[in-house]
């Protein structure tokens, strides 16, 4: 039995007809007419109206969202969504002045969106710097710099969910 490759046209008997959008080693990837996306055995029973030859995808839609959103965490100044600790959702901070002044309220989950953007524009300040053509003496320059500003920044691991999203400065010797 031949594997059919992508655009393949066939007729389901329960899904009616449809069209090989993916191919993976067990499974058919088809979007039919009525039912819209639905995968289906290599070897069910439906009939081949069209069959596509050599047009089988070794990369799935999926890989290439994944590489692509890595890319873009990677690169651009794209804020990764970050859960906040479930304590701290709803509440808000309160900033009581010294003087005889009207308090400022601000919403928390504003605040930690701020400090998560914050985050992750100094991963990105990190990452470019060590892609950068400075010699490596200035990198482990800047490099310090950036783990001193994680430091300064771990007051605010309380309001993360996870512990892999909180900043960590330089470690104690």
């Amino acid at each position: 039995m031949n594997i059919l490759g992508i655009g393949s046209r066939i007729k389901h008997p329960d899904l009616g007809l449809g069209v090989v959008t993916n191919v993976t080693s067990k499974q058919y990837w088809v979007t039919f007419i009525e039912d819209g996306l639905e995968t289906i055995e290599i070897d069910s029973n439906f009939e081949i109206i069209e069959a596509v030859e050599d047009e089988v995808d070794s990369v799935s839609f999926r890989d290439v969202e994944k590489s692509l959103k890595n890319l873009l965490q990677k690169w651009s100044d794209v804020s990764q969504i970050v859960p906040i600790a479930d304590k701290w959702k709803g509440g808000k901070i309160i900033l009581e002045p010294g003087t005889a002044t009207a308090n400022k309220e601000v919403p928390i989950d504003t605040f930690f969106h701020k400090i998560t953007m914050v985050r992750d524009r100094i991963r990105v300040m990190e990452q470019k710097i060590n892609s950068s053509n400075l010699d490596e003496a200035e990198k482990i320059d800047l490099q310090q710099y950036i783990t001193r500003i994680y430091g300064s920044l771990t007051t605010f691991n309380v309001l993360f969910k996870n512990s892999n999203d909180y900043f960590v400065g330089e470690k104690s010797k």
